[in-house]
């Protein structure tokens, strides 16, 4: 006698259409948003904040980050635009902050000036630490702590060595530097003569100042004004009082 087989039940189909018909419908949402989102002014730059330059202008920088009000929010990375600010020669550091909705913070730091510069026609500008040459028009009143450089060419390589120089030199021991003038000679080539704020007239080189400054400043905090000499060997004579000792100073100098 043959049992009869049980009638299998095919397993139910599960609804593939409807979850991908699902998934496909989210994928059109998050488009249609991110496309409002892209093309609403919340996504844009409503401000650029710069703070902290000095001899760069607010337009430079703008120019230089390559950003202005409009541009997208997203479209560029803090960092990215470090990087071009930083292009900039005056500029030695820049912290750049995004902060959402629309604003975009930049913070420079410039170079410090070591020196100004008077050119023959009365201009002034400031020297930076890194040699760049910048406009100090209006930056008079800072004459007062940093020393002048007068008869340098334009084109001069020994004024960045100077300037590289003075930047290792701290502001205090630089204050009583009032100016700067080359007077090179065939032993010294970078030669250079210093007048003080305090009449002391001094005569060294660039490639010795900063390991001569805390002795140069030793012999001012502590004798009358006079002559100084420091190259191969360091000397003081102080002034005659007639003037006499400061006129002969002159004609010796091109002995060194």
């Amino acid at each position: 006698m043959s049992a009869q087989m049980p009638v299998l039940k095919e397993p139910g189909r599960k609804r593939v259409g409807s979850s991908k018909l699902l998934f496909i419908l989210l994928l059109l949402f998050i488009a249609i948003l991110a496309v409002l989102f892209f093309n609403s002014s919340i996504s844009k730059i409503s401000e650029i904040q710069i703070e902290g330059n000095r001899f760069s202008t607010q337009e430079e920088i703008e120019q230089a980050a390559a950003i202005v009000i409009g541009d997208a929010f997203f479209g560029t990375t803090s960092g990215m635009l470090e990087d071009r600010v930083s292009a900039l020669a005056p500029v030695e550091k820049v912290t750049v902050t995004k902060v959402f909705p629309g604003v975009i913070k930049i913070l420079v730091q410039e170079y410090p000036v070591v020196a100004f510069e008077l050119s023959d026609e009365g201009e002034m500008t400031a020297l930076l630490s890194n040699g760049t040459t910048v406009d100090a028009s209006n930056d008079q009143l800072m004459l007062i702590d940093k020393p002048v450089l007068t008869g340098w060419a334009a084109n001069d390589p020994l004024k960045g060595e100077l300037t590289k120089q003075l930047a290792q030199i701290s502001a205090k021991q630089l204050s009583d530097l009032s100016e700067i003038i080359p007077i090179p000679s065939n032993a010294y080539p970078d030669r250079i003569l210093i007048y003080t704020r305090t009449r002391f007239e001094v005569i060294t080189a660039i490639s010795v100042l900063k390991e001569k400054i805390d002795a140069l400043n030793a012999v001012i905090e502590t004798q009358e004004p006079g002559k100084i000499t420091m190259l191969l060997a360091d000397t003081y004579v102080p002034f005659d009082p007639e003037g006499s000792e400061n006129m002969d100073s002159g004609q010796k100098e091109t002995t060194q």
